[in-house]
């Protein structure tokens, strides 16, 4: 008898706690767990100076070129967030998972993440920038960062990432790179009057954006500003445009709701009509893109005829690629010591084979080492030219 109460005892009491404990344990805030290099190893040892969030972006037909962009980009200091639209075949999600889960380096470090619940993206739309968003809260919650670089499948880097955190190193975390300009041009009547409805807001199913009749007039509590869909923001930039303590980037969500192609509006007018922010603005993208004359809907795709003029541009990246071109063969070999697949160089990884710079995995007592090359030098001495006291005078205008 005194066997069984203590048996029934020792279950309530079990049951008990178990009530108690495992909501504790569901609510406990995502912000306590800290998903990223988690060796026991490694956390003595020096961080890097500065750290990039990435989104990349990628599409139906985009696996294979996401792939390639990852390896190309991947640095253990930084953090990778992947979009896969969700209108892509359920092969290419699959494929794109198991690239990430099988790769021993990405699993050793735990930082290359994928959107498990991915948005429908329409071209032209604001599901465009939902999506940015997202990434941007995502990336917010789950890791610290210093700058958050948006990317598509269609780009590639033209330094290492030890040339990029090395020149970034010495700027000022609140600087934000967003091309930007308040002359509209044909655009006033293109984009800022027409209304339009993107279906992927309320959809299941991917189509166009559709047209309300009726135009709107210009806004007279703010001034527009159009730009460069592609941008690296700072943390603080990033946090203010998601939690906005004022109303302005939630007043401007709505207004861009409806406004074609608001990638390319939205950041431009939140951080020129903030009196905190436009005095951080750098008017550039920092991509290398052209365009043909006239310009068309999309630039022109890049080959080996532009490689040297892409080099003498000082850019870190550059847009956009077909898939396997010729010149990504080059990069890779020529500015990003790429052999076979493998890693871009970078003082973190092991190498071997008979290449020197060959970099094949993780090489747990170079973390933290940084080797930057030409690249960096390039691009610091981009980033002299655009970053003069009297520059910041004539932004946001």
């Amino acid at each position: 008898m005194g066997i069984k109460l203590f048996m029934i005892s020792f279950m309530v009491t079990s049951i008990l706690f178990s009530l108690l404990y495992i909501p504790t344990k569901l609510t406990t805030p995502i912000a306590k767990y800290n998903p990223v290099i988690n060796l026991n190893m490694l956390k003595d040892l020096k961080p890097y100076p500065v750290t990039f969030a990435y989104l990349i972006s990628a599409s139906r037909g985009d696996a294979k070129r996401l792939t390639r962009l990852l390896k190309a980009l991947y640095h253990p200091g930084n953090y990778y967030l992947i979009h896969v639209d969700s209108d892509a075949p359920e092969k290419e999600h699959r494929e794109i998972a198991e690239f990430v889960s099988s790769d021993p380096v990405f699993g050793l470090v735990g930082n290359v993440w994928i959107v498990g619940k991915p948005n429908l993206v329409t071209y032209r739309g604001p599901t465009m920038l939902a999506t940015t968003l997202h990434a941007m809260a995502i990336l917010l919650r789950t890791c610290k960062w210093d700058w958050f670089i948006n990317l598509s499948a269609s780009d590639y880097p033209l330094v290492t990432q030890d040339d990029l955190i090395d020149a970034f190193s010495t700027l000022p975390r609140n600087l934000n790179f967003i091309q930007h300009s308040s002359r509209l041009g044909w655009k006033l009547n293109k984009r800022a009057k027409p209304i339009m409805i993107d279906p992927g807001l309320y959809s299941l199913n991917k189509s166009e954006i559709w047209w309300v009749i009726k135009q709107r007039s210009l806004p007279t509590a703010f001034k527009l500003y159009t730009g460069s869909a592609w941008t690296i923001l700072s943390r603080s930039f990033a946090e203010y445009s998601i939690v906005g303590w004022d109303n302005l980037p939630r007043t401007l969500l709505l207004y861009y709701a409806n406004f074609v192609s608001s990638p390319e509006g939205y950041f431009q007018t939140v951080i020129c009509n903030s009196e905190d922010y436009k005095n951080t603005t750098v008017n550039h993208d920092l991509h290398y893109i052209t365009w043909d004359t006239p310009p068309k809907q999309h630039p022109r795709s890049l080959g080996v005829k532009d490689y040297r003029r892409m080099i003498l541009s000082s850019r870190p990246f550059a847009r956009k690629f077909k898939r396997n071109d010729p010149v990504l063969d080059k990069i890779d070999r020529e500015l990003l010591k790429r052999y076979k697949g493998q890693f871009a160089h970078g003082g973190w990884c092991a190498r071997s084979g008979k290449r020197h710079g060959t970099c094949s995995g993780f090489q747990n007592g170079n973390y933290g080492v940084l080797r930057p090359g030409p690249g960096s030098r390039r691009l610091q001495n981009l980033l002299t030219k655009l970053l003069p006291e009297k520059n910041f005078k004539r932004q946001c205008r």
